[in-house]
């Protein structure tokens, strides 16, 4: 009797655990585009959603570099968190950031699409190089910072 209910114990524990991991994410914070709010080996907790909204932090799949020669689906395994500063509907102002390599200053943002930026501009590989993001790309929003793992 004990064993059977161990068994369920565990199996509806195994089941919160998969249940908490298709709305949770963590992830480690990887070099300075967005610093200072997240430095580089810091840990973000990501909500799952294929909505932002400006001003939000998103991780969302990259193309494979700045010659955008990823996959169609922009999911080539490498991940970035980047600031929200516009969403569709929004016309991005002529002049908005330099460099503009990508030409979207004076657009309005296709539907369906989002423009981000790196906090730290400087060494921020963001919309300014690669253009739009497309919202089938986000993997979802930060909503907190998490405390470094203890080591022992």
């Amino acid at each position: 009797m004990l064993a059977r209910s161990a068994a369920g114990t565990l199996m509806a524990a195994g089941l919160l655990a998969l249940a908490v991991r298709r709305v949770l994410v963590v992830t480690t914070v990887d070099g300075a585009s967005m610093e200072p709010g997240l430095r580089s080996g810091g840990r973000v907790l990501v909500r799952r959603t294929r909505r932002a909204r400006r001003g939000q932090v998103v991780l969302f799949w990259a193309t494979d570099g700045p010659d955008g020669d990823g996959p169609a689906t922009g999911r080539s395994g490498t991940l970035l968190l980047k600031r929200v500063v516009a969403v569709q509907g929004d016309t991005l102002p002529a002049g908005w950031a330099e460099p503009d390599v990508e030409g979207i200053a004076g657009t309005t943002v296709p539907r369906g699409s989002l423009v981000v930026l790196g906090d730290n501009r400087p060494t921020s590989w963001d919309s300014r190089h690669y253009g739009y993001v497309s919202g089938d790309r986000l993997v979802g929003v930060v909503i907190r910072s998490l405390p470094a793992p203890t080591t022992r």
